[in-house]
């Protein structure tokens, strides 16, 4: 089988190839955005949720955007921000694992590996005046071994035991600090995503009622079907919202 055509890279200088696999993009200006993302180690891997929206603006555009894929044998990968640019990313990173599963060596690139190849690329991209719009996080299993991350805009990357990105950073941070668990079960973890993410779709209006849970274990990568997030409208405030307001604009 013909490998994988990789299109034209501004970064083909750089010896490294993984590196400079993931030179491209047309991007200027994020034009299809993605909000929150959530992930956290639980007793078995890791779990990673986002919704499935897609946002122009403050406009709810689209409301069927995956924002999770999985890469290579080990790791997952989530995003906000510019649609397209995650696109490229993720298209980009399926041709690098392409290319090391082809030296069939029994080895294959690991969660700290692209880690570390995506924080690279985030700050050469910035350096250049032409940056991924996105904040990504990277969790994955290898060897028995649990990690989570996130690259920002600008290269940085950390590791942690939970994360959130977005909106979630403000909303859904405080109630993982106060309730996550490294032994959660997968149900747990799943309830605890839940309500983090109702609290953001709550308050955020780039936010939808379509969720979408991932998890990575020893065994692989699951990517589950998108499904609705029970809510509830039926407060007080919301039936009478200008109480206490009046002669506001």
């Amino acid at each position: 089988m013909a490998p994988p055509k990789m299109q034209s890279m501004d970064a083909e200088q750089v010896p490294s190839t993984s590196y400079r696999l993931l030179g491209s993009g047309r991007n200027a200006y994020p034009y299809v955005r993605g909000a929150s993302v959530l992930a956290l180690k639980y007793r078995d891997g890791i779990l990673m949720a986002a919704d499935m929206g897609g946002s122009t603006g403050r406009t709810l555009a689209y409301k069927n955007v995956e924002r999770i894929k999985a890469i290579g044998q080990h790791s997952l990968l989530g995003a906000s921000g510019d649609i397209s640019d995650f696109q490229e990313i993720s298209r980009n990173l399926g041709v690098l694992t392409f290319y090391d599963d082809a030296w069939d060596d029994g080895n294959s690139l690991g969660p700290k590996e692209v880690h570390n190849i995506l924080a690279l690329v985030m700050y050469d991209r910035w350096n250049k005046f032409k940056p991924f719009c996105n904040s990504l996080v990277l969790g994955g299993v290898k060897n028995g071994e649990k990690y989570l991350g996130m690259v920002s805009m600008i290269g940085e990357k950390s590791e942690y035991n939970y994360v959130a990105i977005e909106t979630g950073n403000d909303l859904a941070l405080p109630i993982l600090r106060k309730e996550w668990n490294e032994n959660f079960c997968f149900e747990d973890g799943v309830k605890l995503l839940e309500k983090c993410m109702r609290m953001i779709l709550y308050y955020d209006c780039s936010a939808v009622n379509r969720l979408q849970i991932a998890k990575i274990t020893e065994e692989g990568a699951t990517i589950f079907p998108p499904y609705s997030l029970k809510t509830f409208w039926g407060f007080e405030a919301y039936k009478n919202p200008t109480v206490g307001a009046e002669g506001s604009w």
